[in-house]
């Protein structure tokens, strides 16, 4: 058993190439091994800045392939076939043998034992693998024609303690790599992974990621609970983190307290996400002036630290001054520089699309029996942020930013809290608008988007979203659903469409309004998949309704999935099934029609007449209910018709001889299956 131990020594490469880079390579080696029947006992793959590490354990140094008979052509396929086969397994016609099977008679031969070598097979197919790496953001470099994540220096490539011979572009391998990342003028050679780690370890840099990540996840704590902070831990960070550090420290600094003025929002933007710094808070979650750092380095002196308290300081000095200087600037006389800021072509200003958002953001103030005037007044502000100097060196800050500025202005509280929530939700699983006017202005943004860009033909296409108009329309499923809020889209999206068009704005796309039903269908079947509902009960429930009726659709669907498997769920669906399975069967016969009623005067038995019954409470059930209907109690009330149903069909021979009432007992069995889609369409729901 041997040890192949792969290192890729580059120029400092992003945690995300990192982590994609490594995990590909793993994954197409072992592929490799498996195709080849390669066996080993364990793989491993690591990475720092500078290095990429593969390592598989118990490796067979050479594997026998067993004889064995391979399957060709029919004999009677033509030559062509025949001759094809023969050049693609380099035989000659002499090396055929014919041989009947189940099918048919084939030709076959015999392939022959062989003998695979392990290192052959890596020296062959290491080169042709790092080939195959995709990189999101690639660079080449000198006079080199590779493409790599960043310039790759060396290739130490070892098998069973020797150095593999390969070449990679304009590299050797070697068993030899630089152990001075900085000024790439020592090496060193190693012979196993061993004693590449213990060399490594020796001098302070961890190798494994994973240990690397516990290590600082052990030390932001330690000092957390000894500063008695706390730290909102974002695990993004933590791994983008542990990916630019090889012998990590963990740092803790300070910023000036006179900072904790501006907007915390600004704070936490400038430390976590332009300074990889992890910011700290009180125990009433109070930010706190106090942050921890995670060096790439031991900092006897406080030289680091220094120095990264001064970038701060430096920052949040600039975003001090634009704050004192954006908060006074009156937001209503700034709304005429949207008319400067280009929207998007095709779509005019920012100035255009708020003269749109406030019409019809007062429509939907209409549904939820708000103040309009409110909403129009935040529709009018909300987009002026983007002139100042803070959300243009803080774009992360848009709406936000809005929203201080109202709220230090004086205007009304649902004014500004709509304006900071109005770009809400951004996904799946963040935090949704709850507020009536932050409701209205959240939807009113983002319909207006998709109606644009859809009206110019700028719509998604399977691979790319570059508006992330699938976010979009994702945001107003929740708004929906989450408030349990009902708003009639097709009517809004019309009513969208014409205000762009009293703009003189150019509609391209005749069938705006279907293919955005149909876009926000896609949203909506996704949102219900992540909720873990039935790919059938979503299809029903779809089916059953229109997107004005998003709560019905989402409700009854993800009740149905909860009792799905359960007894009621079990009885409805035999019970339709049942009914449905025959009738689909007879109207296959196309000799009669069937109405949409039944005779109960030519009733020969009370089977008939208490399945009548039945269908007829049912029914009177489901004409009575209004918009808060308990979607448990209706299934309730379908399974517990099963009895009637069984009753019914076990006593009951539906294909009567006599045609009248073969058929009216068919239109009894229509009107139950019909009774059972008030709820939904269960004819779209699989047997259990």
């Amino acid at each position: 058993m041997s040890e192949f131990f792969l290192e890729l020594f580059s120029e400092e490469i992003p945690s995300n190439l990192q982590n994609n880079s490594r995990q590909f390579l793993l994954d197409n080696l072992k592929r490799l091994f498996e195709e080849k029947s390669v066996l080993f006992k364990k793989s491993s793959a690591y990475s720092t800045p500078n290095r990429i590490i593969i390592v598989f354990d118990g490796l067979l140094k050479e594997v026998i392939h067993k004889p064995q008979e391979v399957k060709g052509p029919n004999v009677n396929a033509p030559e062509k076939a025949i001759e094809g086969f023969l050049r693609s397994n380099e035989i000659s016609k002499e090396n055929l043998f014919k041989k009947k099977i189940e099918k048919g008679e084939f030709y076959f031969f015999k392939k022959a034992p062989k003998k695979l070598s392990t290192l052959d097979l890596l020296e062959e197919q290491i080169p042709l693998i790092l080939d195959k790496i995709q990189w999101k953001k690639s660079m080449r470099w000198g006079n080199f024609s590779l493409h790599w994540g960043r310039p790759l220096k060396s290739i130490l490539s070892i098998f069973n303690g020797k150095s593999l011979d390969f070449k990679f572009y304009h590299l050797n391998s070697s068993n030899e790599t630089f152990i001075d990342k900085e000024f790439e003028d020592k090496k060193k050679k190693f012979i196993n992974f061993k004693t590449y780690k213990k060399f490594f370890h020796q001098k302070g840099i961890i190798i494994d990621q994973d240990l690397r990540k516990n290590l600082i996840k052990k030390e932001l704590h330690k000092i957390s609970e000894r500063k008695n902070i706390f730290i909102d831990l974002d695990n993004k960070l933590l791994d983008e983190v542990t990916a630019i550090v090889e012998q990590p420290k963990v740092l803790f600094c300070k910023f000036d307290e006179k900072f904790l003025n501006i907007p915390k929002e600004i704070l936490i933007i400038t430390m976590q996400y332009h300074q990889k710094y992890f910011p700290t808070f009180d125990q009433k979650n109070n930010i706190t002036n106090e942050f921890l750092v995670v060096a790439n380095n031991k900092d006897p002196k406080g030289f680091i630290k220094l120095g990264n308290e001064n970038v701060v300081e430096a920052r949040l000095r600039d975003a001090q001054f634009f704050w004192e200087k954006n908060k006074s600037q009156n937001l209503v006389k700034q709304v005429s520089k949207l008319k400067t800021m280009n929207y998007f072509k095709g779509l005019g200003s920012y100035f255009d699309k708020i003269q749109r958002m406030r019409k019809l953001g007062g429509e939907i103030s209409d549904v939820l029996l708000i103040s309009k005037e409110k909403v129009e007044l935040s529709a009018s502000i909300c987009k002026v942020d983007l002139t100042s100097d803070l959300v243009s060196e803080f774009p992360e800050l848009q709406g936000i930013m809005g929203g201080y500025f109202s709220e230090t202005q004086g205007f009304d509280k649902d004014i500004s809290l709509a304006i900071r929530e109005h770009y809400l939700p951004t996904g799946l699983d963040n935090r949704i608008p709850k507020k009536l006017f932050s409701i209205a202005l959240a939807l009113t943004d983002k319909l207006d988007t998709l109606v644009g860009f859809f009206g110019i033909n700028q719509k998604p296409t399977s691979s790319k979203d570059p508006y992330a108009l699938r976010r979009s329309a994702l945001g107003i499923i929740r708004l929906m659903i989450d408030n349990n809020k009902d708003f009639k889209i097709k009517d809004l999206i019309n009513y969208s469409i014409n205000l762009y068009k009293e703009q003189g704005f150019e509609i391209l796309n005749e069938s705006l309004q279907k293919d955005l039903i149909e876009f926000l269908s896609d949203r909506l079947k996704y949102y219900m998949k992540e909720k873990q509902i039935r790919h059938d009960i979503i299809e029903a429930s779809i089916k059953s309704n229109n997107t004005d009726n998003i709560n019905k659709i989402y409700k009854k669907a993800i009740i149905l999935n909860d009792l799905i498997q359960k007894q009621t769920g079990q009885d409805i669906i035999a019970s339709y099934k049942r009914a449905s399975n025959i009738l689909n069967s007879e109207l296959k016969n196309k000799n009669f029609e069937l109405s949409n009623t039944t005779d109960p005067s030519i009733f020969n038995n009370n089977f008939e007449k208490n399945l009548y019954k039945e269908i007829n409470d049912l029914k009177k059930y489901f004409v009575n209910i209004n918009k808060d209907e308990d979607y448990k109690l209706s299934l309730k009330n379908l399974a517990n018709a099963k009895n009637v149903i069984f009753e019914f069909f076990d006593n009951v021979k539906v294909n009567d001889e006599d045609q009248n009432i073969k058929k009216n007992r068919l239109e009894l069995l229509q009107m139950l299956c019909k009774t059972f889609d008030n709820y939904i369409n269960f004819s779209s729901i699989e047997s259990i």
